[in-house]
């Protein structure tokens, strides 16, 4: 039994909730990673984890096993000194990014990367929740949004705004909102209710002002061409609208009741020496997506 190979099976399983999930995490056949932590406890003569039709539970036996983490790491560390990662960037290099942010901005400078630095080999994962860097083997995040406390080594590389907006056609049927509470007359794009609150900032305080729902949609392409072809107003970020925004086919409104921007950052763990390819790859994209504000030469927008 390579034990090795079934202790990344056990802690991918663990760290995932469940062997299916942990199966599709290191998109290895389900049977194969049940059998390797089966053998696994087999070999130990103790039982790691509890199995149940909901989720998974470590045994103490687990608990105690699941500490050998840290031996893991350090071998991961020993195998990259030892390919030579310190010296020059090679080796694979994994990124994960918020998926249409990530598509739009982060893939055409990772690709341009990977010119540059012909060693390097990339695993982008588009993924649109937070990903601990250390237990899923991950090098560099782009995270949107405000981090919470973290031993991770942060560099802000810009801003993003949630507006609201539409068609310059839709205003002039309807008239320009002066203030949040006008919204209740206009039709609304509802897209995202999880994340797109129509909260507006109201002389310090929040104040919740949402138009009459005409349509829901579930993707944010729908969204903007709907917001595009006046079918009532929207809320996205700006980062989803730049092109719409630059050529005047949408219309920021309430601008005055707008929350604070938001920040986004390269982020990365600090254990030991920093690798090349990773100090490589943030030298590369750092100026290149500071530059790609959508508020760069924008009089509508820079306030």
């Amino acid at each position: 039994m390579d034990r090795l190979e079934a202790m990344r099976m056990l802690l991918a399983v663990v760290d995932a909730g469940s062997i299916s999930a942990g199966s599709r995490k290191l998109n290895t056949p389900l049977p194969s990673v049940s059998r390797k932590v089966a053998e696994l406890e087999r070999h130990l003569g103790a039982n790691l984890i509890v199995r149940t039709s909901r989720n998974l539970q470590l045994t103490d036996a687990g608990r105690d096993y699941v500490a050998a983490r840290k031996i893991m790491a350090d071998l991961d560390e020993a195998e990259r000194r030892a390919s030579g990662e310190y010296q020059t960037p090679r080796g694979v290099l994994t990124i994960t990014m918020p998926i249409e942010y990530g598509s739009r901005y982060v893939l055409p400078i990772a690709l341009s990367f990977m010119d540059k630095y012909p060693e390097v080999s990339l695993n982008l994962l588009s993924l649109d929740r937070t990903v601990d860097l250390v237990s899923e083997q991950v090098d560099i995040a782009i995270r949107l949004g405000d981090l919470a406390d973290s031993a991770l080594h942060a560099v802000k590389i810009g801003e993003f705004r949630l507006l609201t907006c539409a068609s310059p056609a839709y205003l002039k049927r309807h008239g320009m909102p002066e203030r949040p509470g006008d919204l209740i007359d206009r039709d609304g794009i509802i897209f995202n209710k999880r994340t797109f609150f129509w909260t507006f900032d109201v002389d310090g305080t929040p104040m919740e002002a949402v138009p009459r729902n005409r349509l829901e949609v579930n993707t944010a392409a729908n969204c903007v061409a709907a917001a595009v072809g006046g079918a009532g107003i929207a809320r996205l970020f700006d980062y989803q609208i730049p092109d719409e925004l630059a050529s005047g086919a949408l219309v920021p409104i309430l601008r005055d009741f707008d929350g604070p921007p938001q920040p986004i950052h390269i982020v990365y763990a600090r254990q030991g020496l920093l690798a090349l390819k990773v100090r490589a790859f943030v030298d590369w994209a750092l100026p290149r997506l500071r530059s790609q504000s959508v508020y760069e030469d924008n009089p509508i927008l820079s306030r």
